[in-house]
């Protein structure tokens, strides 16, 4: 069994291994801190043998100890369990070495004296990516026509190399999607590499990307490789690629093309060789059109375009989903029974935020509830029969971007047209393709909602 793949623990749980006592003790008083159940180790020889015990979903290590180092630590855990997240700590940080970490499975290489607020913040993104897996693979839940489309796709491209561009809304599993296509790939043994193109100001994402030597700016004390070397051999995913500034366009354009870079402050260029995934949920097209991003750098990523729907256009999932995530969210397992009429309600809601919705509502259901699921659970102004968040309108007012006028517009049309498209079209002067086009654009309801005569 993989901790990755249950929430049967109250707590999340952490094995520290250091042989440095006041390192060990520092990294366990802040685990401590902030809520973790922490066990600790002086070596590689101790730290198996509580792993063997008691199997944790996170071993953070230091790498430089006597006997079995580091390395050695993360491929006996990786081998005992495959869902086990491993952190490395060093004081003598390289980039050789730091790639080899990420090419044995290592989720992050951190250079110590490590911040412990970094350090947490982490972990608890490690363990959150980690419980959307399960000892076999990603979970995508849902038996849909619709849904199951999408990931036939998805699989029949996993094996090339091409790059792959998914379009899709927020909080429909882009990024489940790609670790999906990883592991369905040829390079499954190795990395996988997230880098979220949005988190980071342009100073700072271009180090992320491409990694920096020591002395290249002020602060960079030390040098780093960046998320493209890391990726070595594996797969590197843009995750918001629509957020890139278009100043760093031409050079991961450069990059994508030529799997080569340069990393800041050197005059040596990289050669990687990775797969490449990137994710938006945004109109590539549109922003293109409007300037907003490079149309070369657009057709790179656009090699095999996929997209998921959203929650909306597969309502018949939504029990399935909702029973998955009251399961994984329950006390050691125990999911609650649904009374109809809650899963009734979930059925009329539009699901503006996806299957993160649902996720977080079904969250809070759990620890709200008693042994059976209701309405009680629900929020009765958010959850009135026929309320949708998706449908709450502002009044119009400067500043409104022109595309969520536009949608606004379409929307009120169709409404007024009965659904009919090509009334539609004629009321707002367009072509009938083009209101197919928007439709599927802004993610309305699908076809079957909206006639053509």
């Amino acid at each position: 069994m993989s901790y990755a793949a249950t929430n049967s623990l109250p707590l999340p749980q952490v094995l520290v291994v250091d042989d440095d006592p006041s390192m060990r003790t520092a990294l366990e008083t802040s685990f401590l801190r902030h809520g973790w159940r922490v066990e600790t180790a002086c070596g590689a020889s101790e730290a198996m043998a509580k792993f063997h015990r008691r199997p944790h979903p996170l071993v953070v290590t230091d790498i430089r100890m006597p006997g079995s180092d580091g390395f050695a630590l993360l491929r006996q855990v990786r081998a005992a369990e495959p869902g086990t997240a491993v952190i490395l700590l060093t004081a003598f940080a390289s980039v050789p070495e730091a790639v080899a970490a990420m090419k044995d499975g290592a989720c992050d290489y951190l250079v110590k004296p490590v911040g412990f607020d970094r350090l947490q913040q982490r972990a608890q993104q490690i363990l959150a990516r980690a419980s959307e897996l399960d000892g076999d693979g990603v979970q995508l839940v849902g038996r849909s026509p619709i849904w199951q489309r999408a990931l036939q796709r998805a699989r029949q491209v996993a094996a090339s190399d091409a790059d792959i561009l998914i379009q899709a809304e927020s909080g429909t599993g882009k990024e489940l999607l790609a670790r999906l296509i990883h592991r369905l790939s040829p390079r499954r043994d190795r990395p996988f590499i997230a880098v979220n193109c949005a988190a980071f100001p342009e100073n700072l994402l271009e180090s992320e990307l491409f990694g920096h030597t020591k002395g290249a700016f002020t602060g960079a004390a030390a040098a780093k490789p960046g998320k493209f070397e890391l990726a070595h051999g594996g797969t590197l995913l843009l995750d918001e690629v629509g957020e890139m500034p278009l100043a760093l366009q031409p050079k991961l354009l450069r990059a994508l093309q030529e799997r080569e870079f340069d990393r800041l402050g050197d005059t040596r260029s990289v050669k990687v060789d990775i797969r490449v995934l990137a994710t938006t949920n945004r109109s590539l097209a549109r922003m293109v059109e409007q300037g907003e991003f490079r149309a070369d750098l657009f057709y790179r990523l656009n090699v095999i375009p996929l997209s998921l729907p959203a929650l909306r256009d597969h309502p018949e999932d939504i029990q399935e989903l909702a029973e998955h995530f009251a399961a994984r969210y329950a006390p050691a397992g125990k999911a609650p029974g649904m009374a109809p009429e809650f899963l009734t309600r979930l059925g009329q809601h539009t699901w503006p935020g996806n299957v993160r919705e649902l996720a977080n509502l079904m969250r809070r259901a759990v620890a709200l509830s008693g042994s059976e699921l209701n309405l009680d659970v629900l929020d009765p102004s958010e959850w009135a029969p026929g309320c949708s968040a998706s449908r709450e309108e502002e009044p119009l007012r400067a500043g409104n971007s022109l595309e969520s006028v536009e949608k606004r517009l379409l929307e009120m049309t169709l409404d007024a047209t009965s659904g009919n498209r090509s009334r539609a079209a004629l009321m707002l002067g367009v072509s009938l393709r083009t209101v197919r086009n928007k439709i599927r654009e802004y993610g309305l309801p699908p076809r079957r909602h909206y006639v053509s005569a």
